[in-house]
């Protein structure tokens, strides 16, 4: 494992869970519902980064048909949503070290995840998400027009912010279908946080 592999999947693992298992499920339901009202027929969808199953658990409100996975690299939280949740497929390491076959997933997603992921590796990550879905990649993370590093709990190099709307659109064969912003005064309560989202197409499906 790297530095930041290490310290989610063992260093931060317990505290991080114990402090995000309270969500306001309706403001959740709320958004997703949002972020998806311009894809179709999504029936499989993968989190990449799933912590303890707030995304997996608001999206099945939103649409109870939709097949769910996970890639969890804490044991701990990726045992956690197993036995919470009905999930479908699963994988317990971290995005890059996942196997799971090309075009498997109707929509692979990112809910601040990526901002925790060095910069030399992050168009690693990026690509198995392209590669992994079979339409549609959402990412969800920080926005920084110029990438910077943020102290995080004290913690350096846990936490980078860049623009990784356009890094992803200028790196990989997709369109973008939306994008937005989840501002905090509404959407803390459902643990987003000020998240900025961005919704991709892959060219040529």
């Amino acid at each position: 494992m790297n530095e930041q592999q290490k310290f989610w999947a063992l260093d931060y693992a317990n505290e991080y869970v114990k402090k995000n298992n309270s969500f306001d499920e309706h403001k959740g339901v709320e958004a997703w519902s949002s972020m998806l009202s311009k894809t179709e027929n999504i029936k499989t969808v993968l989190e990449c980064g799933s912590n303890i199953g707030r995304n997996i658990n608001f999206i099945g409100k939103a649409f109870p048909m939709i097949e769910k996975s996970i890639i969890e690299i804490s044991d701990q939280a990726y045992d956690f949503v197993n036995s919470h949740y009905e999930i479908s497929k699963s994988f317990n390491g971290s995005i890059i070290d996942s196997n799971f076959q090309n075009n498997s997933f109707d929509l692979v997603f990112s809910m601040g995840v990526l901002i925790h992921i060095h910069p030399d590796d992050l168009l690693l990550n990026m690509k198995k998400m392209w590669t992994y879905s079979k339409k549609y990649i959402l990412i969800g993370e920080y926005f920084s027009r110029k990438p910077e590093m943020i102290e995080y709990q004290g913690q350096l190099n846990k936490l980078f912010k860049c623009d990784f709307g356009s890094l992803f659109i200028d790196n990989f064969d997709v369109s973008i279908v939306d994008y937005g912003f989840l501002w905090g005064y509404e959407y803390d309560k459902a643990g987003f946080d000020d998240i900025t989202w961005w919704l991709f197409e892959k060219n040529g499906v």
